[in-house]
């Protein structure tokens, strides 16, 4: 009974850890200038690929924003529950293959997305190659 309670405990502990390991869940993005929290962004995979909504907006007097600088369909859409991270696919530790927008430009880069640590996460948008572009460095939020 003892080894049967100690390897359900084991199991627990370990998916617990794969869970904290993975891009899947929710991410305070960081504001490049001022280092402060913006957004909560939360990845989630469908039909294996991985696209980031935001589901929540930190500054009070962004809340109501709205993407005026978007093209096409969301153009003028709130930026709160807009879909900000498109169509990656898993690459070995990385994702990549898909389009992050910056709602504050309304521009669309080229992204790859890789775990740092369980709690890290660094986002690269680029044009072109990879080279010429801007990383970013997410933290995950708590619960």
């Amino acid at each position: 009974m003892k080894n049967w309670m100690l390897t359900i405990g084991v199991f627990f502990l370990t998916l617990g850890t794969i869970q904290s390991q993975s891009v899947i869940g929710k991410w305070k993005t960081i504001d490049d200038e001022t280092g402060e929290a913006k957004s909560v962004v939360e990845i989630y995979e469908k039909s294996g690929k991985i696209y980031g909504k935001v589901v929540e907006i930190l500054r009070a007097n962004h809340k109501n924003d709205v993407c005026a600088k978007c093209e096409g369909s969301e153009k003028n859409k709130p930026i709160l529950g807009m879909v900000i991270i498109n169509g990656l696919k898993k690459d070995g530790d990385e994702y990549n293959g898909g389009s992050i927008l910056d709602p504050t430009t309304g521009k669309k880069y080229k992204c790859y997305i890789t775990l740092e640590s369980a709690d890290k996460l660094k986002l690269r948008g680029y044009v072109g190659v990879a080279i010429m572009g801007r990383t970013q460095y997410w933290t995950r939020a708590k619960n």
